[in-house]
């Protein structure tokens, strides 16, 4: 039997460590392969650690509520030695070390003794990962920083500290230049006022804000008529949600026309290679986006259960890295908390998002009736990357997809 660690997975893009949130397997239990020995969550979702293979875990060195960088080592598995070689962890024996041939050596001699398989050196990693972003609360009522003194950020840079962390701070020296007296009276006002620790997720979702305002943005805003669609959806046998229409009119309109959810780099505008489209979800302390891969190729009602799976895993936050990621653009229904009108952040990669209001009862002149009728009314947002995108060209996308959402039977 080989000893074999048990590693910290890579659980997907960007992703340098994850905490343990629950231990299934205790030492001295066996573990088939490709079964939990433990759940941990990143900033994104909660997942399993596997076993690589059959075995028994003989130590484990996991904590739970500790986090640990990508690489580390969990504990370790008692394996078969031939899983162990598969693996790479042992040395293969050499042919023919196990016989001798007749009278290659005299009777009687001492017999050559057998290679030993020993693991291999496991490589030493640290598995106290350090922070990479930090967050501190910052006072409303303060105004923000224009200058940081040369000392200042190297305290700042010694602390794990942004600019954005110390946008509250008004700086006293010349030029309103924070000095690092200035710092420490923020720092010593911070101490006398009630702090919380931030969730991965908040962090997480405050740097991605953070890198998406690095842009010009802008919204542009449209009432769009929803009483078609409520019809359709009315007489369907399965029931797609507003956000699910929005989507799939959202994919048929940049299949159309990719150009306005291409990417501005150096002085080109890159097309995506696939229409893939998120759509927000509301999780504990933030939000994630999972993803509908070629929304463009699928049906409405083919789009069904993909968008109800995702959903269900996104609250429970267990969506798999497949399912999150590298999408062109995300839909985001604000509508569902009584909000009418809002200017939703595009993610840092996305060049737009579609925001759908509440829908309203508003009066209508019927020309022909020659009266009001009562018709429902949603304000629909695009908000875009003002560097790739001007009102002209994010107005026409708009007026599509209301286009499209009036004619539901084409989705």
């Amino acid at each position: 039997m080989a000893r074999i660690p048990l590693l910290m997975p890579q659980l997907g893009e960007s992703i340098a460590e994850a905490t343990i949130v629950r231990l299934i397997a205790q030492p001295g239990e066996d573990v088939a392969g490709d079964n939990d020995v433990m759940e941990v969550e990143t900033n994104k979702a909660v997942m399993g650690v596997v076993a690589p293979c059959s075995g028994k875990l003989v130590e484990l060195r996991a904590v739970e509520g500790e986090s640990y960088a990508v690489g580390a080592t969990l504990g370790y598995l008692e394996v078969a030695d031939a899983d162990a070689e598969r693996m790479g962890y042992l040395e293969p024996e050499e042919n023919g070390s196990s016989s001798q041939p007749t009278g290659s050596m005299p009777a009687g001699a001492p017999e050559k003794p057998k290679k030993q398989r020993v693991a291999k050196p496991e490589i030493k990693q640290s598995d106290k990962p350090e922070p990479t972003i930090k967050g501190l609360p910052v006072p409303a009522h303060a105004g923000g920083a224009a200058f940081l003194s040369p000392r200042m950020k190297a305290r700042m840079t010694e602390l794990g500290l942004s600019a954005a962390d110390l946008a509250g701070v008004a700086g006293s020296g010349a030029g309103g230049r924070v000095t690092i007296e200035d710092f420490e009276r923020f720092m010593e006002n911070l101490d006398q006022q009630k702090v919380t620790e931030a969730s991965s997720m908040r962090v997480a979702v405050a740097d991605a804000m953070r890198r998406s305002w690095t842009r010009p943005l802008a919204t542009v805003v449209l009432p769009v008529e929803l009483d078609k669609m409520l019809a359709h959806r009315k007489a369907s046998s399965e029931k797609a949600g507003v956000s699910l229409y929005a989507l799939r009119a959202l994919a048929i309109a940049l299949s159309e026309n990719s150009a306005p959810a291409g990417r501005l780099i150096g002085n080109q505008v890159i097309h995506p290679g696939s229409i893939d489209i998120g759509f927000a979800v509301e999780a504990e302390d933030g939000v994630l986006v999972p993803v509908i891969r070629s929304a463009d190729k699928h049906s409405l009602k083919e789009l069904m259960p993909i968008y109800a799976r995702l959903v269900e895993l996104a609250r429970q936050r267990r969506l798999s890295p497949k399912d999150m990621g590298q999408c062109i653009s995300t839909v985001t229904n604000y509508g569902t908390f009584g909000l009418t009108l809002a200017t939703p952040i595009p993610l840092p990669e996305q060049t737009v998002l579609l925001g759908l209001g509440a829908g309203r009862v508003e009066p209508k002149w019927d020309k022909e009736k020659q009266q009001f009728l009562p018709v429902t009314n949603a304000c629909f947002t695009l908000s875009f990357d003002h560097r790739v995108l001007d009102g002209g060209a994010a107005g026409r996308l708009l007026t599509r997809i209301a286009e499209l959402l009036n004619h539901p039977e084409q989705l």
